[in-house]
């Protein structure tokens, strides 16, 4: 939803909607890496090759991700999340979090972006997102303005996962409902924290005997103590690396799960 200059609440705060109205030109002229979503495609394709070579056999014994002959991007294999942003009360970017119900089956408890599964209905990934968003926290479409479409993800359990970001302009509109059946709370976070040092942090991790760090980061709300990590950091620390054009301060002795999926498919490519 662009603001115009009939926009009441936006003549309010011009200064406001104007950098709204800026990096979301600025957005729309982003592009994802051309390779990215052939690399992806053919990642969990790669992992099988791993799998069948037999000096990589006993990496794959104890592991508990799920190694499918489906391909990557098929519906039942892809997934898209809303990276949701406005403007703070500072003038500061913010992204729409939740924590996910203690009863969910995957990943109970954890903060996550609004987000799932592409369904047969859904005309891109923008409709996934969007869709979900609604179903989760009660965010109505309209209200959203999408203005691109970022690198895709791989998850432990073998998903691609296409991030989509969208501007909320109007953020006064916005009256949470949450779906208690799938989220517990919802919050936001200041974007730019996902490169700072300051809240920071990493734990080791295996997946088939690779090693790998865990991005994990410390955020104190009025809703409540949360601890965002996983793919959800991942995804935002690339956003925020996107929108505010700098790398993140802190620094890794590992690569993350995304750089490991690059090298695990670049030994398999010598």
């Amino acid at each position: 939803m662009a603001c115009t200059a009939a926009d009441s609440s936006c003549m309010e705060t011009e200064v406001g909607c104007r950098k709204l109205q800026s990096l979301a030109k600025r957005l729309r002229c982003y592009r994802p890496t051309t390779s990215c979503s052939f690399n992806m495609s053919r990642q969990i394709e790669n992992h099988e090759n791993i799998l069948n070579t037999s000096d990589h056999s006993d990496r794959a014994v104890n592991s508990s991700s799920t190694i499918t002959n489906k391909p990557a991007a098929s519906i039942e294999r892809r997934a898209a999340v809303l990276i949701c942003l406005f403007q703070g009360t500072a003038g500061e970017l913010r992204v729409i979090l939740t924590k996910r119900s203690m009863n969910l089956y995957s990943h109970p408890g954890e903060v996550a972006l609004p987000g799932g599964k592409r369904e047969e209905g859904d005309a891109d990934d923008a409709a996934t997102a969007l869709r979900e968003a609604v179903e989760e926290i009660g965010l109505n479409p309209a209200l959203v303005e999408v203005v691109a479409n970022l690198e895709p993800f791989i998850s432990q359990h073998q998903l691609v996962v296409a991030p989509v970001v969208g501007l909320l302009s109007q953020i006064e509109d916005y009256k949470p409902v949450l779906n208690a059946d799938e989220v517990d709370a919802i919050f936001d976070a200041p974007l730019e924290m996902f490169l700072e040092e300051e809240r920071h942090r990493w734990e080791e991790r295996e997946w088939k005997s690779w090693k790998y760090s865990r991005h994990l980061f410390d955020y104190e709300s009025e809703q409540g103590d949360f601890v965002i990590g996983g793919l959800t950091a991942s995804i935002l620390i690339r956003a925020a690396s996107i929108i505010y054009q700098r790398s993140p301060s802190f620094t890794q002795h590992l690569p993350d799960f995304q750089e490991l999926q690059k090298i695990v498919q670049n030994a398999v490519a010598l």
